[in-house]
Formats: structure tokens, C-alpha cells, sequence
């Protein structure tokens, strides 16, 4: 069995963009990075040297968010020829035609008198000579890296059509000392490595992290009471709790889309199935029912169905089944092992991890299972987890003597990228757009 659920296994064995106002800013976000839109990104304006400094920090992380994406590229700041000195004056659009900015954004930040800061941002179309939507918020000076993901957020889906993924978190599975004594606790950070913080502490091996709808609330596999148990974190009041007192062994939880249910895998007798439960009554359903594995169930983002993995053919392979638990089919047949499939947020899709040839293998395929394509392989890729849009899959890859880290890829396969963490990363969940 695959690696990230090695651990609840042995248990169980013994676009196209949307129409825009102006053509010719239109963004393929299917084309990956071959063809980015340069867009040049200036520091914003600030009042005073404090204020400037924001400035130049949030316009800072907009040029390596949209560049990340490998939908833009950000011009050299050395490169411009008009010095931006006021929000108010329109800029001199032959002088960033010279340098082929496609796109510019200014910005502006301004001091308050309650010690709060307000954002203003303008975004223009150089060629069309037209100013597109603005964007403008306040919020506390602190919290100026938020605004810049919700500010790349604005940019992304004005030039794309398409909602952005950058003000966003990531949970994944914290992993330090020896490989014979891994210590594995949850971490918490923003989509671009930031601001990372723990969770949970060092006296119990945690798995398996998922975001529930509201971000609010997340579940996961831990250990702390001796077997392995799904619990519910408030993110807000840091409380925590067992799903269930099952007689036996519970993991693999992931929620709904709607955030009233979890679905998990429960382990009684030596047989593992897949389980619902409503989390207002806790009432419980059994969805599946055969002598074989089957776990690692995945949501449809409408709710109608689920995909999961089972051995019911006489290896891992991936299954769908409506979400009461009827139609139950396997849509996998290529070469190799299936394992941890995740529908992606937009419906379309199924990730996947598979395994074939001792090399393992991050892909696609479309619910039916037509459509299949890997994406990107190695020694170990693993735990794929999507980006809010859809267009962008986290996961862990692992290679011979090495630590595992985070990595991410675009649709197109072509847009592989390390995501930096303080240690040792796995099991990574991609949360929803913050509120």
C-alpha cells in the first residue's frame, strides 16, 4: 500500500477562460507557462517610509504569487521607464508598451488615523489603454501579506476569468528526527510557504489532514489515544475532539462538501469500510460492504458521489460510487496501483496517486475514468490535493535517502515547483478561498 496510508493499512491487513471585456488580455490558463502574460507590478505607494515599506513588501509577494502560478511573468522593476508618483494620474501607456508589459498594477497604501491601513489598487490593460476593475480594502498593517494573496486573487481573475487560489492555507503533516523515530505533527501555513505555525504537539503521530468547507475546522487520523482515531479541530477555539468511541480502528477522513458530514474509513474485525456520519445527530451509515480494502473516499463537489480506493480486484484500484453508496464501479485500468484519489473542486477530475514499475506517479482522469494523464513522477509523489479553481495539485514527493517535501504542479504538467516548509512535509490539504 502506498506510503501515506501505510500506517492504517497494516492495521486493516493484520478551460478555457471565461469571456473577457478586452480580448487581449485574455489568460489560457491551460497553456502552463509557455506563453506567460508579463505584467509589470509597481511598489506601491506608501505616505510615509513605514507605509512605503508595506508597500513594496505586499507588491512583492503579487509579482512571485503570479509568477508561481507561471500564467505571468513580472517585469524587472530595473526595466521601467515611468516612475509612478500618484493613483490619480493616469499612467504613460507607450512607456510600458517599450518594455511589453501587457498589464500594469499600481498601488497605494494609506495610513488611518485608528492605526489601520487602507489598500487601493489599479490594474490596466497597457495595449487597450483602459483601466480594468479596481480593488480597495482596509485592514490592519499586520496583516498586509493577507492583502497581497487577496490582491493577486483580484489580478488572476481579471486577466483569467477565473477565481485566483492564493489567499489560501495549507495543512500538512510536520515531519523531524530520525526516519526510525519520525515525530509527525500538524502545521499550519499559507499557500506560499508563510507563516507557518503548529497545531498539534509531538506525543502523538498524526495523518491524513482535511479542511472542512468553512476552513474553519479540520479532521485528521492521530494516534493520541493509543489506536488510530479520526478527530475534529476547531481552528477557532483550538478544540478537539474523537468523531466517534467505534469499537474499532477509525482513518482517512475527509469532509463533505457542504461541511455537515465526514466520511472515513472504519476498521471493525479486520474489515475495512467506508463510513458516514452526520456530524449534528453522529448518526452513522455504512456505505460499503465487502471483505476487501476499501478506503480513501473523496467527495464530488455537488455531494452526488464518491471516489475511493479498493483492492476488491486483487490490487488498488480506484472506485466510484454514488453517495449513498450505491453504483459502486472502478473506473481505473491502467498499469500499476491507484491510490488516494481526490475529485477535483471543479468536478471534472479525479487526482490520483499511482504506482507502477517502483516508481510513483501523480495524475488525472475524468470521473468516468477516460481522460487519464500523469502529471509528474519520481521515486515518491504522493497525496495530491487541490487548489481551490482546480487548476493546481499539492503533494509530497520523497526520493531515495531524502526527506519528504511539498511540491506543486499545473494542469499542463509543466509547471513542477518546490514549496518551501521549515521541515520535513507530507499529507499536505489544500483549504477553500478564506473567508
Amino acid at each position: 500500500m502506498l506510503k501515506s496510508l501505510a500506517a492504517a493499512f497494516s492495521f486493516a491487513l493484520a478551460f478555457v477562460a471565461a469571456p473577457l471585456a478586452h480580448a487581449q488580455l485574455r489568460v489560457n490558463v491551460e497553456e502552463g507557462h509557455l506563453n506567460p502574460m508579463p505584467i509589470a507590478v509597481v511598489d506601491f505607494l506608501g505616505a510615509n517610509p513605514a507605509a512605503s515599506q508595506v508597500g513594496g513588501d505586499v507588491a512583492g509577494v503579487i509579482r512571485a504569487n503570479l509568477e508561481r502560478s507561471a500564467l505571468f511573468r513580472a517585469i524587472d522593476r530595473g526595466a521601467f521607464i515611468e516612475r509612478i508618483q500618484a493613483m490619480n494620474v493616469p499612467p504613460r501607456f507607450a512607456d510600458w508598451k517599450i518594455i511589453d508589459a501587457q498589464a500594469l498594477v499600481i498601488g497605494e497604501i494609506t495610513p488611518q488615523p485608528n492605526g489601520r491601513i487602507s489598500v487601493d489598487v489599479r490594474l490596466f490593460d497597457v495595449f487597450g489603454e483602459v483601466e480594468l476593475r479596481p480593488f480597495s480594502t482596509s485592514t490592519t498593517a499586520d496583516n498586509w501579506r493577507r492583502v497581497a494573496h487577496l490582491v493577486s486573487d483580484h489580478i488572476y481573475e481579471q486577466l483569467t476569468g477565473e477565481r485566483g487560489y492564493f489567499d489560501t492555507r495549507i495543512v500538512f503533516v510536520s515531519e523531524t528526527g530520525p526516519r526510525t523515530r519520525r515525530v509527525k505533527r500538524l502545521m499550519m501555513m499559507d499557500q506560499d510557504g508563510a507563516n507557518p505555525f503548529f497545531l498539534t504537539g509531538s506525543d502523538a503521530m498524526v495523518l491524513t489532514p482535511r479542511f472542512a468547507p468553512s476552513t474553519q475546522m479540520i479532521t485528521y487520523l492521530s494516534f493520541e489515544t493509543g489506536a488510530p482515531r479520526v478527530f475534529l479541530f476547531d481552528l477557532n477555539t483550538n478544540r478537539r475532539e474523537v468523531l466517534g468511541d467505534f469499537p474499532g480502528m477509525s482513518f482517512a477522513p475527509r469532509f463533505s462538501p457542504d461541511g455537515t458530514r465526514v466520511v472515513f474509513t472504519l476498521d471493525m474485525s479486520g474489515n475495512a469500510e467506508i463510513y458516514s456520519m452526520d456530524l449534528r445527530s453522529r448518526a452513522r451509515t455504512r456505505l460499503t460492504n465487502h471483505p476487501a480494502i476499501d478506503t480513501g473516499p473523496s467527495y464530488a463537489p455537488d455531494g452526488s458521489r464518491i471516489t475511493f480506493e479498493s483492492d476488491r480486484s486483487g490490487s488498488q484500484q480506484i472506485y466510484v460510487m454514488n453517495a449513498d453508496g450505491s453504483g459502486q464501479r472502478r473506473i481505473s485500468f491502467g498499469e500499476g496501483r491507484y491510490a488516494t484519489p481526490v475529485w477535483s473542486p471543479r468536478g471534472d477530475l479525479i487526482a490520483f496517486t499511482r504506482q507502477n514499475s517502483g516508481r510513483f506517479s501523480i495524475g488525472v482522469m475524468r470521473p468516468d475514468g477516460s481522460g487519464e494523464r500523469i502529471l509528474t513522477e519520481s521515486y515518491l509523489d504522493e497525496a495530491p490535493t487541490w487548489s481551490p479553481n482546480g487548476r493546481v495539485i499539492m503533494f509530497f514527493r520523497e526520493g531515495r535517502g531524502q526527506g519528504a517535501r511539498l511540491w506543486s504542479v499545473d494542469l499542463t504538467g509543466r509547471n513542477l515547483r518546490e514549496i518551501p516548509t521549515q521541515t520535513d512535509a507530507s499529507d499536505p490539504a489544500w483549504s477553500p478561498l478564506l473567508p
